[in-house]
């Protein structure tokens, strides 16, 4: 990975991780954060919010871009982080394995890839460390359906 992408990389975690400790994750207690930067450098960040009725929570990722989506700038989307662990007894995420988005934010994401022409780049770790997994979203995933196949550009 370049030095520009390990920048990128740092200050995206470092960003998620902060946005972590919102997270509402009361029935899992396991706690996501994500940041997306936008091409004028800029980050907006999310954390997963949890319900009582499991099937409306909110994945980090998804949070995010939909409050990028909110402020116009879907088609700005250029890279995510995410990172997540279990709580501890204090409500702090913890953990070192790199953990990546579901299938679902890995579809959502893909929205924002297609629509802003990006291949994103997705930074993935644990909630602590420096291990850091970085990817492609079309590696994360292949063949996806997106605006294109609905002729939306």
């Amino acid at each position: 990975m370049s030095e520009r992408n390990q920048d990128q990389a740092r200050q995206l975690i470092a960003a998620a991780r902060a946005a972590a400790v919102h997270a509402h994750a009361p029935y899992s207690r396991f706690a996501v954060g994500a940041a997306v930067l936008l091409d004028d450098g800029s980050m907006v960040t999310g954390a997963n919010v949890e319900n009582a009725s499991y099937g409306l929570s909110l994945c980090a990722e998804t949070v995010a871009i939909a409050t990028v989506s909110a402020s116009g700038r879907l088609r700005r989307v250029v890279a995510v982080g995410v990172i997540g662990g279990a709580m501890d007894s204090t409500g702090r995420a913890t953990g070192h394995a790199p953990v990546r988005p579901c299938g679902r934010c890995r579809q959502v994401l893909n929205e924002a890839a297609q629509l802003s022409g990006r291949d994103l780049t997705v930074h993935c770790a644990g909630a602590e460390g420096e291990a850091v997994a970085s990817y492609r979203l079309s590696e994360l995933l292949p063949d996806a359906f997106g605006p294109s196949d609905l002729g939306v550009r």
